[in-house]
């Protein structure tokens, strides 16, 4: 695995490959004005008292980079200035392999810029229902990121603590939906059935429309290349169509779908195969697996999917 990581010590950029990347604490966020770009970060290591270095997500970086030092991590992982977004073979290999960042750091900081928590009792409902409202559990990218970290720590906006993802699992589980064993790292995501999964995403955003089906790559353990320009829904189509190249599950198919009358005057009744969005499995939050024949097989074909297979059973 190839990654590109900042030197907590002294914010410098180093590129690390496989068995020789070093520990590493990943930053999860959201975006905002005045954020750091890769280039940025080239100008500063070139000049320490570039222009950049007064910006909000410059001072994000700095913050990271301390609060890693007191964890005794010596390396960051930033995606606003660790990815070169200029290279579009760089991107796509990044988002197909940010899941594994995120599964494979140390820690992850979750910094809710948002939240004040001087404001907030931090042990009751209070807490909850201004959680509920950050805007990082209504963000598309923030759902892998939530998942796929063994360990992470909460921060408000001033960097106050705010709390473990172990110790607050039945509220995170609460607020976004996610079973609460995935949270605690008990059973693996990819025992619980795609259109649960899918369910997680449901009330989530992202900025580029593409970018609701590319944020869920890692989620349902697959890759695809990026087509930005595509529309969303072409793109949810395609991960639609990896997820049952690599799975038999067919809970992909469970989300609710009413016919439409077909069109041209046919009076017949249709109803499209894939959905067109993860709020098309809103519903499908509580699906679960009760029992699987031996032989299940689909496969999408140039007229559709071809799925053949004796009985299949969800329970809810």
């Amino acid at each position: 695995m190839a990654i590109r990581l900042i030197h907590a010590e002294t914010q410098q950029l180093f590129f690390f490959m496989g068995e020789g990347t070093p520990k590493y604490a990943i930053l999860s966020h959201t975006w905002g004005e005045g954020e750091i770009s890769f280039q940025d970060m080239v100008a500063i290591g070139l000049d320490p008292e570039h222009e950049a270095t007064k910006r909000r997500g410059y001072a994000k970086i700095v913050q990271t980079c301390e609060q890693a030092k007191k964890d005794n991590i010596p390396y960051v992982w930033v995606d606003t200035c660790c990815i070169d977004k200029t290279s579009s073979s760089e991107l796509s290999e990044a988002i197909n392999t940010m899941y594994r960042w995120y599964q494979q750091a140390e820690i992850c900081y979750a910094v809710l810029e948002d939240l004040n928590i001087s404001d907030l009792d931090v042990s009751g409902a209070d807490l909850e229902t201004a959680l509920s409202r950050c805007r990082w559990f209504t963000r598309g990218w923030c759902l892998q990121e939530l998942i796929a970290p063994r360990n992470i720590e909460f921060f408000d906006a001033q960097w106050n603590h705010i709390g473990s993802k172990a110790e607050n699992k039945s509220m995170l589980s609460r607020i976004t939906n996610a079973d609460e064993e995935i949270l605690a790292g008990e059973t693996a995501v990819g025992s619980i059935p795609v259109a649960c999964r899918m369910s997680w995403a449901a009330g989530r955003q992202t900025t580029r429309e593409e970018d609701m089906a590319y944020s869920l790559l890692g989620i349902f353990d697959v890759n695809m290349p990026m087509l930005y320009g595509e529309g969303g829904q072409k793109a949810f189509k395609r991960l639609q169509e990896e997820i049952i190249k690599t799975s038999n599950d067919l809970s992909i198919f469970a989300f609710p779908n009413e016919a439409e009358e077909g069109k041209l005057g046919s009076t017949r009744l249709y109803a499209d195969l894939f959905a067109k969005h993860p709020r098309d499995f809103a519903s499908c939050g509580q699906l679960r697996h009760i029992g699987i024949d031996s032989y299940v097989s689909s496969r999408p074909t140039t007229w559709g999917v071809h799925h053949a297979s004796e009985l299949w059973k969800v329970g809810v």
